[in-house]
């Protein structure tokens, strides 16, 4: 039976990723969210910039690594889009730096969890946008429950694909 939280730090050991795979999988989200969202408009409802950024996070298991990380992306994915800069890099910056911190409390490897985590970050997450684009740029912006929900499920069911496709890329140290 799988634990759900670490016994102690030395039972979290962090793996690392060869470069180019922490370089090129950040930049293919960004260019094929960018690229496929601009031609099909539903395509919008999958982030996959907020997946690697949740990935990276709960797997390096550095809350700073975890923020820096997610500001990147985030300001990164602002360029690419009409979004006023820095939306995108404040709500991801926050979803990294708590996904790291999680990371280091719970067991992340586990599917389940990596699946519940990653239910509640794009919940988290369109919160966030929700609040920053209506309070803080006053531009309407309207919440519908049902469609977070269908966002938050269909991120959920990829992101745990995704994730286990990206531990293929671990470097293994025997």
């Amino acid at each position: 039976m799988s634990r759900l939280i670490a016994a102690s730090r030395r039972d979290v050991e962090v793996q690392p990723y060869p470069l180019i795979v922490f370089v090129l999988v950040p930049l293919l989200a960004l260019g094929l969210q960018s690229f496929v969202s601009l031609h099909f408009q539903r395509f919008d409802i999958l982030d996959l910039p907020l997946l690697v950024t949740i990935y990276f996070a709960i797997t390096r298991r550095n809350p700073i690594a975890g923020t820096i990380t997610g500001g990147v992306i985030g300001i990164a994915q602002d360029a690419l889009t009409r979004q006023p800069l820095g939306i995108f890099g404040i709500c991801k910056s926050i979803i990294g730096y708590l996904a790291a911190s999680l990371g280091v409390r719970i067991d992340t490897e586990n599917h389940g969890t990596r699946a519940l985590l990653t239910l509640a970050f794009v919940f988290l997450h369109s919160g966030m946008y929700w609040v920053l684009v209506r309070r803080l740029l006053v531009q309407p912006y309207a919440w519908n429950w049902l469609h977070e929900l269908l966002r938050a499920l269909i991120n959920m069911v990829v992101g745990v694909i995704l994730f286990a496709l990206l531990d293929l890329a671990k470097r293994k140290e025997y």
